[in-house]
């Protein structure tokens, strides 16, 4: 906008600027034309009194030459003859005879075209009805003096025109455009997930309406948000009476692996119940952007999560495989965030397949990214697209459709993604694919890229 205010503004004062100033610059020479021959009449005409004096040859000669038009050979003087008095020529003429002829004939002062200028004819009657006369020539030099100077005094008028038309509208186009990049910078900073973004109302009328609106509307994300966080508060706190019923059943339930499996289930719910309300209480989500360094090692979490479930797997004797957590293998995810993907992923083979039924968990790690693969050999995902959706659910009892939500969250934030296809053992497989190298951006920008690396991971 800034720009093109400039813009305009440069072609309307350049367009004025030649409309003003070539007409100007025409009759400027017009006019220092006009001065260089009014100066040769009245010279011409000083010289007439002379000539109604005397016409004798040598004292029209000392007359002429005492002149400066005479010095510079500009002035001559034609007497006719008539009777006995023989024809009188003084100085230096530049026209033809006949041009002179035709001048007495006529009777009229004119002004000719010779080589190097203009030539002014003036006529003067005398006695014995004889007509001289007085030739003055004009040179182009003449005719154009001051006239370069005055066009490059009306060029210099123009481009300083044109100069301050542009500062000053690029001065109001700043005005106009400060408020607009300052709306654009706060709409970034809030859709960064900065809800204290505001936007001065400041500018046209229009910019202090538009920031008005975008004010009104930050405030209002910022009390819808609050008002969530307050409600998913609320909702988790009342767990913590069928919380506290479970855990006063699993202490009666006496020593036993499945005894203390329950305890420490309901134990770890109670402080997954504890961070929602914590996290639901503070300004901002619990989740945020892992620095360098920082992360997981997804080895030792596959470890301890198939640790907790390999208890009920050996109850419903399903066999269990796990494959790529002997070495370290270090992720860009928040422990947290990874128990609880892996949880939710774990948590769908045992409540969706069969008893029975094998699953494995595989982990390959190459030069910047990890994949993870829980397989299993019961019947399948029908619609992966509606199992991946946030809300959507299997339609099962006690589906939310959150679980694999969460997974393709966790991998989102590192760059990576989440697809669901057929395992090798006949059932459903659930990739997630997690960038450990670069810039990591959030969502699916590197999607094309990932598909080309699952290929190469998918034969380690």
């Amino acid at each position: 906008m800034r720009w093109a205010l400039v813009k305009v503004c440069l072609a309307v004062t350049t367009m004025v600027v030649v409309a003003f100033a070539v007409p100007l610059g025409l009759v400027i020479k017009e006019m220092a034309r006009d001065r260089a021959i009014s100066d040769a009449e009245r010279q011409a005409a000083a010289f007439a009194p002379m000539l109604t004096i005397t016409t004798d040859e040598d004292r029209l000669a000392g007359a002429v030459a005492s002149t400066d038009l005479g010095e510079k050979r500009r002035m001559a003087v034609h007497v006719p003859a008539a009777g006995d008095r023989e024809s009188v020529e003084v100085g230096h003429q530049r026209v033809s005879d006949q041009i002179i002829s035709n001048s007495r004939s006529y009777a009229r002062t004119s002004i000719m075209k010779v080589e190097g200028g203009s030539a002014l004819l003036h006529v003067v009657g005398l006695k014995y009805n004889r007509v001289a006369v007085v030739e003055v020539f004009v040179p182009d030099e003449e005719v154009g003096k001051g006239v370069t100077m005055a066009w490059l005094v009306l060029a210099g008028v123009g481009v300083g025109l044109v100069i301050g038309s542009v500062a000053v509208a690029d001065r109001l186009g700043g005005r106009m455009v400060q408020p607009a990049q300052r709306l654009v910078g706060a709409a970034g900073e809030l859709g960064e997930g900065k809800l204290g973004a505001r936007v001065p109302e400041e500018g046209p009328k229009e910019l202090r309406l538009a920031a008005v609106a975008f004010n009104s509307m930050a405030d209002q994300v910022v009390q819808l948000l609050a008002n969530e966080r307050e409600l998913a508060a609320d909702l988790s706190h009342r767990l913590r009476t069928p919380l506290t019923v479970l855990r006063l059943n699993a202490a009666s339930l006496g020593d036993g692996p499945a005894a203390e499996q329950t305890r420490a289930a309901v134990h770890q719910l109670e402080r997954e119940v504890d961070t929602i309300i914590r996290t639901a209480r503070e300004a901002k989500p619990q989740t945020a952007a892992v620095g360098p360094g920082a992360g997981c090692d997804v080895a030792e979490v596959i470890r301890e999560r198939m640790d907790f479930w390999s208890a009920l797997a050996e109850d419903e004797g399903r066999k269990v495989r796990v494959a790529g957590v002997e070495r370290p293998v270090r992720i860009p995810v928040a422990r947290p965030d990874l128990v609880a993907a892996l949880d939710a992923l774990l948590g769908n083979v045992f409540r969706h397949t069969p008893e029975g039924t094998a699953f494995a968990v595989d982990v390959h790690n190459g030069d910047d990214a990890v994949i993870v693969l829980v397989s299993d050999a019961g019947p399948g995902i029908a619609d992966p697209t509606a199992a991946i959706t946030r809300g959507a659910g299997s339609g099962k009892e006690g589906s939310t459709g959150l679980g694999l939500d969460i997974v393709r969250r966790m991998a989102e934030a590192t760059g990576g993604d989440v697809r669901i296809g057929h395992s090798v053992l006949g059932g459903a497989e659930i990739r997630v694919w997690i960038q450990v190298g670069g810039a990591r951006v959030p969502g699916r920008a590197h999607r094309g890229k990932a598909r080309k690396r699952r290929f190469a991971l998918r034969r380690a």
